[in-house]
């Protein structure tokens, strides 16, 4: 019993939860990010949309498009 436990406890802590992609209008200058590449807030975007995970994303300093919150 002790080892299937154990068994399901390294199982079930080897996976990660999968990375959140966020968009962002252009690779630089953005203040914004946002959970759908179609939001109202990039509609604007002159720029390349590009594609980052939440934690890069939060890291620059970004925070939720106010059309998503």
């Amino acid at each position: 019993m002790k080892y299937t436990l154990l068994l399901l406890f390294v199982f079930l802590t080897s996976f990660s939860p999968p990375e959140t992609n966020v968009f962002l209008c252009g690779p630089t200058g953005a203040k914004k990010y946002h959970y759908d590449s179609s939001c109202r807030g990039l509609s604007a975007c002159r720029h390349e949309i590009t594609k980052v995970t939440l934690k890069q994303a939060q890291g620059y300093g970004l925070t939720l498009c106010g059309w998503e919150d």
